[in-house]
């Protein structure tokens, strides 16, 4: 038996143990692609008709890690809505590659259409104060990595660059980013040479070698104005206030 029928052998006894009477479900992850290893995990969303809240939960069953993702249909917008609005499609995309399953196939389809739909058009546009808080701490980081460090610190601030600049390389074009190990895949889906680039230039970072990073980033920045830290101010929320912790008396 191959780890797909095995791995679909144990998603098929997880929905019926643990979640009876839900609707559709969608097995999600590199062992349903056919790429995973020994090892890999299985993502799960599970969708009832109704829930009192949405929430995730991991376990082992046989030899797989599970992560699942519990869900009825106005979570599962909710959770559609939150990552096409921070441009990671996360849950958009478990259930855009899943392979549906349970007793309504049809409702599950339909969701199926809905979020390949969704990763096939663009993210919302990155401007305004989105594109200036994102620039804010980039110029931030850009500024840290100009002065002398020693080789730990380089590293821990270029760890702290790799998301945000691969957010305004893949967001500043019109794709979807990512997180982790999606970032090089969406980067070399999109452009195989600035793929390389990115690659190569913290590769150099991490071997203490910082200024083509610092090139690499000046041009991205440069695509969007440039850098940005003069000016930037936000606003705590009205709710950010608690009874103070230390008694001043009067």
């Amino acid at each position: 038996m191959s780890i797909f029928e095995t791995a679909m052998r144990a998603t098929g006894s997880v929905l019926a143990n643990r979640f009876p009477g839900y609707s559709f479900a969608f097995a999600s992850g590199s062992i349903i692609r056919g790429e995973g290893r020994k090892g890999s995990d299985i993502d799960l969303v599970v969708v009832f008709d109704q829930l009192e809240t949405a929430w995730r939960e991991t376990f082992i069953e046989g030899d797989f890690p599970f992560e699942v993702f519990v869900h009825d249909p106005e979570t599962l917008s909710w959770f559609f809505e939150s990552d096409i609005a921070r441009g990671y499609p996360v849950i958009i995309h478990m259930v855009a590659t899943g392979q549906v399953l349970g007793p309504d196939l049809d409702k599950g389809e339909v969701w199926k259409d809905y979020a390949v739909s969704i990763l096939h058009a663009s993210p919302p546009e990155l401007r305004g104060d989105r594109l200036n808080a994102l620039k804010y701490q980039i110029t931030d980081l850009l500024d840290d990595l100009h002065g002398q460090r020693a080789a730990p610190e380089v590293g821990a601030i270029a760890a702290q660059l790799y998301q945000p600049l691969a957010d305004l390389m893949l967001l500043g074009r019109g794709k979807w980013s990512g997180r982790g190990k999606w970032i090089p895949r969406l980067l070399r889906e999109m452009d195989r040479n600035l793929a390389d680039s990115f690659d190569d230039a913290f590769g150099r970072a991490l071997a203490g070698e910082v200024e083509v990073l610092c090139n690499l980033t000046h041009r991205e920045l440069d695509r969007h104005g440039g850098p940005f830290f003069a000016g930037d101010k936000r606003m705590a929320s009205q709710q950010a206030r608690r009874k103070s912790l230390v008694d001043l008396g009067k």
